[in-house]
């Protein structure tokens, strides 16, 4: 076999990146290289390690989010579908950053692995479109108390484009999540300069999708 590809893309909301692996195969097995350290780093302009990882595992219309992680405990993440198919939906809840209350929004699928990365302080949410979807997500740490936010997928003033037809199977919690103006005013949600400052300092690792210059 000829050397695997991945391509990593930096999608129109900044600090965000879809990875994109190139199928290489032959008569017997067909590989995909879905993270390659070095390149990553390298497309995102600052280090990033995996130092945690876990599934979630859903059935068709499950819709989960929005999360997101803030203060000292922020992690990025990498998220991908092992099984099934989900949209995924990445939004900028940063208060101060240019594009507050932005999205973008990337297919998952087990048949194409492709991945989306998401930096600190941005927002994620996903909804599976098969039974029996497996959404794996790698960290750069393990969660720390207190340091996630939740916010209403259905905020209808940031108007994901889920594309319901018909109501989504929800928890408890994030039906109860407020919207994102509400969790403005509590005060939950991330500063967009604090979100950067751990990288502002990491030379060479500047990056303007870190900045949104």
């Amino acid at each position: 076999m000829e050397p695997s590809r991945l391509e990593i893309s930096e999608l129109a909301l900044p600090g965000a990146f879809l990875l994109s692996p190139r199928a290489v195969g032959d008569d017997v097995v067909v590989r995909y290289e879905t993270f390659r350290q070095d390149d990553v780093e390298d497309a995102i302009g600052r280090p990033f390690a995996i130092r945690y990882s876990d599934l979630s595992a859903a059935r068709r219309l499950v819709l989960r989010g929005i999360y997101g992680t803030s203060g000292e405990g922020g992690r990025a993440r990498l998220f991908d579908c092992v099984r099934g198919s989900a949209v995924h939906v990445v939004v900028d809840l940063r208060v101060g950053s240019p594009d507050y209350g932005l999205h973008e929004k990337v297919w998952l699928d087990h048949r194409n692995v492709s991945a989306v990365f998401v930096s600190e302080g941005l927002g994620h949410a996903w909804l599976a479109l098969e039974d029996d979807t497996v959404i794996a997500c790698h960290s750069s740490r393990p969660a720390t108390p207190g340091a996630g936010y939740t916010v209403s997928a259905l905020d209808p003033a940031l108007a994901l484009p889920w594309g319901l037809t018909q109501a989504p199977v929800m928890s408890d919690e994030d039906l109860a999540a407020p919207t994102a103006a509400e969790a403005l005013a509590k005060g939950l949600l991330p500063a967009y300069e604090d979100c950067l400052a751990p990288y502002e300092r990491l030379a060479p690792y500047n990056h303007p999708a870190l900045t949104g210059d």
